[in-house]
């Protein structure tokens, strides 16, 4: 009877228990169906069928598992799980920065000030690592999106940036010009300064500096660049550089060009790391010799890709060079290397380069003068450039600023380009113009010191400048030497030789100072021309206290306005490389937005 009873049971039906009980156990246990309802009074296990009195908790049929089924126990927990969607109490504690917080208007202004100094498209807001990145340096901070940056911020930024400076709607004339300058210089409260005008060659801006009366200096790179343009210019020149243009060009649009030329690099030149022929770019001269240059390196990988039977060469449209063809691409080459490295080194910003016009210029000239042996074609590269080089810098003003730069620097203090009549003048006008300084400085100094309020400084001009010479001298180590420019080097080295004479006792007398500091000067050792001259100044500031400040406020003038132009050449080449995003007006206000 009771195996009947045991068969019936077995057949009965176990019913799930109701959804709304969440424990993880009511996944082995049920309950058997009465009268159509379910009998809660007792569990049912799934497994082995045991009956077990519902008290109601699951204490019980859990000890029944652990015992009985425990391969069930190791997957069966009766805690409810975590609803991980829900936050975590302590990140609900933290709160969110309004938006309109100063802080958070800080934060926004700063990723649009990170967008428009690194050229980054808007959408790096979007990026996962950047916003990363500020959610770890401050996490309520919200980052807004795409659009808030396009659409407000960074048109605020560029307000901001742009009422700093001044619109020209009149047209670029020079006494348009001339009056925006003035203006500019008045509102900046550099009356009182001396400021140095430092443009191109433009004829608009060399009238503007002399409405303005204002000291001119044509920028020495665009000088460079139109007498080399002048040079390349020429129609023989031309023809060379269409024929390697038209070269490097196949190159760079065939697929299967460029593979086998690279296989020819690493067969015929032993290359293990293949080289790109250059394109030259028309407002950049010394691309077009790079790409001459770079095209001599690789002519014979190139010469026997293009007679490659794989290659289909139109030779209508690609013409290989001829030996004499070569030979002239490398005349040219070598005659236009000393332009080249002065334009390299006149472009550099870590060092003054004003002083460098004078020598380099005269170098220049001498490196274009005729030599035995010229072929025509050198004769009339170096007569085109030479040409143009004696039409630039032959005002009495320009090479005053020029001469007196050379001279305060301390590598070219000789001036050796210059005749013994020219040194005597330049000479004569250094020493006046520092005592005419020191006199103007004494007088501003006596005003303040008589000023209200002011107590003057005590102890006199012997000791304060002994007191200072001391400093210069003998605190700490010297300022550490800048690496050697071997361009520099190689350029002006001849000319410039060191001496071996030692520098006399300073006289502290006021009016004979400068001429006294001048004779010293002239007979102190001369600097090698990778030491920087304002390093040598600092250090010497003491043994010449008046020169030493005639020598700041000429050696801060720029040379060239390649720190100025360089922004928009940057602008181009991070937008071909990154291929951003932004439109046209967007890439505008992007680098106009850019504070130096």
């Amino acid at each position: 009877m009771a195996e009947a009873e045991g068969d019936d049971r077995d057949r009965r039906v176990i019913k799930n228990a109701p959804k709304a009980w969440k424990a993880d156990i009511w996944a082995h246990f049920g309950f058997y169906e009465v009268n159509g309802k379910l009998d809660k009074s007792y569990a049912v296990c799934k497994i082995c069928h045991t009956k077990i009195k519902h008290v109601g908790n699951t204490t019980n049929f859990t000890n029944n598992v652990d015992r009985w089924h425990p391969e069930l126990a190791l997957t069966t927990t009766t805690t409810q799980k975590v609803d991980t969607s829900q936050p975590r109490i302590d990140e609900s504690l933290v709160s969110t920065l309004p938006h309109n917080s100063e802080r958070a208007k800080r934060i926004t202004r700063s990723v649009a000030c990170f967008i428009a100094k690194d050229l980054r498209p808007y959408s790096v807001v979007e990026n996962a690592g950047f916003r990363h990145m500020l959610k770890t340096i401050e996490p309520r901070y919200k980052l807004p999106t795409r659009a808030t940056f396009s659409d407000s911020a960074f048109p605020a930024l560029y307000k901001e940036t742009k009422a700093k400076t001044r619109a020209v709607y009149e047209s670029h004339t020079g006494a348009h010009m001339a009056r925006l300058l003035l203006d500019v210089v008045e509102e900046w409260q550099l009356t009182d300064k001396s400021v140095v005008l430092v443009t191109d060659n433009a004829a608009n801006m060399i009238s503007a500096a002399e409405i303005g009366k204002f000291p001119h200096e044509k920028c020495f790179a665009h000088t460079l660049n139109l007498a080399a343009q002048r040079a390349l210019k020429l129609p023989a020149v031309s023809r060379l550089l269409g024929r390697v243009r038209r070269i490097s060009a196949y190159f760079h649009r065939s697929t299967k060009a460029k593979h086998l030329f690279e296989e020819n690099q690493r067969v015929v030149l032993k290359l293990t790391s293949p080289l790109k022929l250059i394109t030259d770019v028309a407002t950049r001269w010394n691309s077009a010799h790079d790409m001459m240059e770079r095209f001599l390196q690789l002519q014979a990988a190139v010469h026997a890709t293009l007679l490659s039977p794989a290659l289909n060469v139109d030779e209508s449209d690609i013409v290989p060079l001829s030996r004499a063809d070569l030979a002239n691409v490398e005349e040219v080459v070598k005659t236009l290397k000393p332009v080249k490295d002065a334009t390299v080194f006149m472009s550099e910003e870590s060092s003054p380069t004003v002083s460098l016009i004078a020598p380099v210029y005269a170098q220049l000239l001498q490196s274009m003068s005729d030599t035995i042996g010229d072929q025509p074609l050198i004769h009339d590269v170096k007569n085109a450039i030479k040409t143009d080089l004696l039409k630039r810098y032959n005002s009495e003003a320009e090479k005053k600023i020029l001469h007196t730069s050379s001279a305060l620097d301390p590598r070219f203090k000789g001036l050796p380009f210059l005749t013994e009549e020219e040194r005597l003048d330049v000479s004569a006008g250094v020493i006046s113009e520092a005592a005419s300084l020191e006199e103007y400085e004494r007088k501003q100094r006596t005003e303040a010191d008589e000023a209200p309020g002011r107590t003057g400084s005590s102890g006199t001009k012997e000791e304060l400048l002994s007191v200072d010479d001391n400093v210069s001298d003998s605190v700490g180590p010297s300022a550490p030497k800048r690496r050697a420019s071997s361009l520099l080097l190689s350029f002006l080295g001849p000319a410039f030789i060191n001496d071996t004479s030692e520098p006399a006792v300073q006289s502290k007398t006021t009016d004979a100072s400068a001429e006294e500091e001048m004779d010293l000067y002239c007979r102190s050792p001369a600097v090698p021309l990778s030491e920087d001259p304002l390093d040598w100044w600092h250090r010497h500031k003491g043994t010449f206290p008046l020169h030493s400040r005639l020598a700041k406020r000429y050696l801060c003038i720029p040379g060239t306005s390649v720190s100025a132009e360089s922004l928009l050449h940057c602008r181009r080449c991070y937008h071909c490389k990154k291929k951003l995003s932004q439109t046209g007006p967007c890439r505008s206000a992007c680098v106009f937005a850019q504070e130096p």
